[in-house]
């Protein structure tokens, strides 16, 4: 079966916003063996929609398309399926009933625009949206299959999940399971990985696949059996194998973020941590802060000299490794902290990172990162590194360091 994504929304087409819903259906469909070789984007223009369904059609069996189901004019999906496929649009009474209850629960009264949503393509299948105010629809043409879904990501996610993809499953008459499995590396680049696992990433089942972000690189497992423990087994397998190649730089399997994790191993050990932060403008921070039962705070400025009048320190505090020492220390004794870390820039603007535990030794443990400045990029992997410093610190391995 081939498939093609096709998202509408002007906002889309301008780059004002990120086109994540193809970037999911993409995996979703991956994730079931269908085939897909074209993905495009088209404004809110009920023609040119049309145009693009039209084309989608000569060279896929199933066509998705997201966006253009709300209640305002500039929502023309619903026309523009009904245009190409010479179905007119007709009330769903039911649905109209479905998304005045929606409103009712959140003590509002429908508007009328919102009884467009309920009018849909002639013959269509139905898609309810118990999650929202606009239903999704199938149409079956005689050229191919048209899918429908909201723009709105939580929205279309759940009626992919519980409408789309078993429908798609039944289509193709699959009777096997499909499962997937994420396990989560961080600190080591995505060549290193596909260097140490080329040959699993070459197995036709399970299948495995890099997805690299800064600072990580997820290692996906899709295995396929005729019945869940058979497809599990062979997901057991293939983690087992991974995870004797890539040792502790494996942090967490699913969707657990690695703040999560070190916030998880500080709770386990009745720890708390403080931070100090310059570069990193408080995005450490602003990562623990959903943590309150181990992350006693953090102090953020610009730079040392700012850290150090509000910590009351010497002004001319030593940029690098010995005024990131000073502050780790500092932090963890202001918060009462158990841990605490610092990092700041030295001469050349790169990061210095500092960890203090209240522990015996009294040891500060101390990394310079070569990601220079203050962008987004190196934000983040400077802050997902500080992290993995600590997590690795926590678990005792090593030096506090990967060595994968």
């Amino acid at each position: 079966m081939r498939a093609e994504i096709v998202t509408t929304g002007t906002e889309l087409l301008l780059g004002q916003i990120d086109d994540t819903n193809a970037t999911y259906l993409a995996r979703q469909l991956r994730d079931l063996g269908i085939d897909l070789f074209f993905r495009s984007t088209v404004g809110d223009n009920e023609q040119r929609i049309a145009q693009v369904l039209e084309h989608a059609l000569t060279r896929a069996d199933v066509v998705i398309v997201t966006g253009g189901l709300g209640p305002t004019v500039d929502d023309v999906t619903r026309e523009a399926v009904a245009r190409l496929t010479g179905r007119p649009l007709v009330l769903h009474p039911e649905l109209l009933a479905q998304i005045e209850a929606f409103f009712a629960r959140f003590g509002t009264k429908m508007g009328d625009n919102n009884r467009r949503q309920a009018y849909l393509p002639e013959g269509c299948i139905p898609i309810e949206n118990p999650v929202g105010t606009a239903p999704g629809f199938i149409v079956e043409d005689a050229r191919g299959t048209i899918i429908s879904l909201p723009g709105v990501p939580r929205e279309m996610r759940y009626l992919m999940e519980h409408t789309v993809v078993p429908y798609l499953q039944r289509r193709m008459g699959r009777q096997e399971v499909l499962l997937t499995r994420v396990l989560r590396t961080v600190a080591v680049g995505e060549s290193r990985i596909d260097e140490a696992i080329a040959d699993l990433e070459r197995s036709s089942n399970p299948t495995v696949g890099l997805s690299a972000h800064p600072g990580q690189t997820d290692v996906r497992i899709v295995a396929k059996a005729p019945t869940r423990a058979e497809a599990e087994a062979l997901l057991d397998d293939f983690e087992n194998r991974i995870r004797q190649r890539l040792g502790a730089a494996i942090y967490a399997t699913g969707d657990a973020t690695l703040e999560a994790v070190v916030a998880g191993l500080l709770q386990e050990r009745g720890a708390t941590l403080a931070v100090a932060e310059t570069l990193t403008q408080g995005d450490l921070a602003q990562r623990l802060s959903p943590y309150p039962a181990v992350f006693r705070g953090g102090i953020v400025a610009p730079s040392g000299a700012g850290l150090a009048q509000v910590l009351r320190l010497p002004a001319d505090l030593t940029p690098g490794e010995a005024g990131a020492r000073l502050l780790a220390h500092e932090v963890r004794t202001a918060w009462d902290a158990s841990w605490g870390l610092a990092v700041l820039e030295d001469e050349e603007e790169r990061p210095w990172v500092a960890i203090a535990a209240d522990l015996p030794d009294a040891q500060v443990h101390t990394r310079r990162l070569r990601y220079q400045g203050r962008e987004y990029r190196s934000r983040v992997w400077t802050t997902t590194l500080a992290l993995e410093f600590l997590r690795r610190l926590l678990l005792g391995l090593a030096d506090g360091w990967a060595q994968f």
